[in-house]
């Protein structure tokens, strides 16, 4: 790269630093925010190009850091370093909503716990069911998130006995329990909801609460409780 292009590059990554330190990330475009993102993992040239590139295919932001690594190196101009950065980055994010999950007073917001799902699973290619430990007064525990069951593109078996186990076995007083639909579509099925019934009676055996079932993709979120199903 000539000297003057990489002046010119240092001083693009300047102003957008100064624009994100004055008006944080409502202050730029997408793929402006994209670039910002890229400049720490690209120390040098121009990252527009490729961050218009990660848009055009992915969409937003989001659709970004939801996609695979493979497809996210067969961007022109990424390199081997920055998809792994940008997964780091997702991968943060959702320790982060975990980290604040736990330091909530309770758990029983629908809105809270489909965010924190559909960050954590939404995205992926295959159904995973997973489950949240939370105490009596339906706060997480710590590090109070496990994956039980992984499964292909449409299914993954949960066996009651199994979520009660372990529930038990980490002393929890409730569980709020999520599984993905790799699909899209978070309409639940007669299975899912037979697989409900089946989770609360085990529950209520030992005495457990079953606070919600949610169902998530990357856009949407179903929560039984909300529609009355729990």
């Amino acid at each position: 790269m000539k000297t003057s292009e990489l002046h010119n590059s240092h001083g693009h990554r300047s102003r957008l630093r100064a624009r994100f330190l004055k008006a944080g990330a409502q202050g730029l475009a997408d793929y402006e925010l994209v670039e910002l993102l890229l400049t720490l993992a690209i120390p040098r040239g121009d990252v527009k190009g490729p961050a218009k590139a990660l848009i055009a295919r992915f969409g937003n932001l989001r659709g970004i850091l939801d996609a695979p690594l493979e497809d996210l190196a067969a961007v022109k101009g990424l390199g081997t370093v920055a998809p792994v950065a940008l997964r780091i980055v997702r991968e943060a994010a959702a320790l982060y909503l975990q980290g604040r999950a736990e330091a909530q007073e309770s758990l029983a917001d629908p809105d809270a716990l489909a965010a924190f799902w559909r960050m954590r699973i939404g995205a992926l290619r295959d159904e995973v069911f997973e489950v949240a430990y939370l105490d009596s007064t339906l706060r997480l525990l710590r590090d109070g998130v496990e994956r039980l069951e992984e499964g292909t593109v449409d299914r993954a078996a949960v066996y009651p006995r199994r979520v009660v186990e372990a529930a038990l076995k980490r002393g929890a007083a409730a569980l709020v329990v999520a599984h993905n639909h790799p699909a899209g579509d978070v309409v639940p099925s007669e299975h899912d909801k037979l697989l409900t019934r089946a989770l609360v009676l085990a529950a209520e055996t030992v005495h457990l609460k079953i606070v919600d079932h949610l169902i998530v993709s990357s856009d949407a979120a179903f929560s039984f409780r909300a529609a009355g199903l729990l």
